[in-house]
């Protein structure tokens, strides 16, 4: 049972996360806006019936009887069996109203039915049929208190309404398991048979229809004044119980009779802002926009171009001041000559001695 559980986790996360993985409409619903509505909740479900042993047991020693019947080597080819399925897997489907006592507080009344036939064909050793089979019935009513989370309480972004329900049940005649061998009969206590919860999400909404995915865990116990062994061969001679309750995945599919006229007023509210924001954004403004966004990079451009002016100067300047400290070659290779030269530069030149004057 425990593998099956873990795939119906799977197969719910799955459900649970697809509407995630879709992009979100703009507008997502905020609150139901129905007061008053009607529902119906078709789901899948997995019972915890556990008393399933009691009827394959009986398969069991049924087969082997016809195997001891069996004379000839041909007579035992044709005995051959089939085994009772280990889950009851079943579809159970209910209905009811729901009303909206305070905002994203609901309280609902429903009805359901949970019908789950199992049967298998034995053939003994005159090649001859044999069917055998049981049949899990009930008949819960129940009460659901439900409490939408608004989206805005959510971590997820675009996210729509989560709900948590919690229910409890009573069970009405025609509870009952009934088989080849015979019938038990519920009782109907007052106080009711079990209770179940669930964690629900808002899968879409559209013209008053509201459609919630749920997965929870019911557990619905029932017990009769009759024993299986009244319904089984070989059964316990105890006073029969079992549980019509188990695993669930439900699609709640509602429709609003009376909407609240508050919520829908502030949702029109909501959507008049959006409408109004959208449209100050007119064409002057988007070309503002990209003017500003081109002055912006046109001042990143000039400032980007102003510096490698300034490094481009700053590498001129430091060539000439390079340039103008080294010493030139010919200094360097004869420094000799240059103090002579230097010399000759500051002495003042000799004179010729004057002329004679002739006699």
């Amino acid at each position: 049972m425990l593998s099956f559980r873990k795939v119906l986790a799977c197969i719910a996360v799955a459900i649970v996360s697809l509407p995630l993985s879709v992009s979100a409409a703009e507008d997502r619903v905020e609150h139901d806006r129905s007061k008053l509505s009607i529902f119906v909740q078709p789901s899948v479900s997995f019972l915890d019936f556990e008393n399933r042993k009691y009827f394959q047991n009986a398969v069991d020693t049924i087969y082997q009887s016809f195997r001891e019947s069996a004379v000839t080597e041909s007579e035992s080819l044709n005995v051959a069996k089939q085994d009772f399925q280990k889950v009851n897997f079943c579809f159970p489907v209910s209905a009811g109203l729901q009303y909206q006592v305070l905002r994203d507080h609901f309280i609902s009344a429903g009805i359901g039915f949970i019908y789950d036939n199992e049967s298998v064909v034995l053939t003994d050793r005159k090649n001859r049929a044999h069917n055998y089979s049981y049949t899990i019935q009930g008949v819960p009513l129940f009460l659901e208190y439900r409490l939408a989370i608004p989206k805005n309480f959510m971590s997820l972004s675009n996210s729509s309404l989560f709900s948590i329900a919690a229910r409890w049940y009573w069970v009405l005649p025609g509870t009952e398991i009934y088989t080849t061998w015979g019938m038990l009969e519920a009782k109907t206590p007052i106080t009711g048979a079990g209770f179940g919860i669930s964690l629900g999400y808002l899968v879409a909404s559209w013209k008053g229809f509201n459609i919630y995915g749920d997965v929870g865990f019911s557990s619905i116990s029932v017990e009769s004044n009759k024993k299986f062994s009244d319904i089984v061969p070989d059964g316990p001679e105890e006073k029969a119980k079992w549980n019509v309750g188990g695993l669930q995945m439900q699609f709640r599919v509602s429709f609003g009779l009376w909407n609240d006229k508050k919520i829908m007023e502030e949702e029109e509210k909501e959507k008049e802002k959006k409408t109004s924001s959208e449209r100050k954004r007119t064409p002057k403004d988007m070309v503002e926009a990209k003017k500003a966004a081109k002055s912006a990079e046109k001042g990143a451009e000039t400032a980007a171009d102003n510096t490698v002016t300034k490094s481009e100067e700053k590498g001129a300047e430091e060539a000439t001041a390079k340039t103008a400290a080294e010493p030139t070659a010919s200094t360097v290779a004869d420094p000799a000559a240059s103090t002579a030269a230097e010399s000759a530069a500051t002495e003042p030149a000799a004179t010729e001695p004057a002329a004679k004057p002739e006699e």
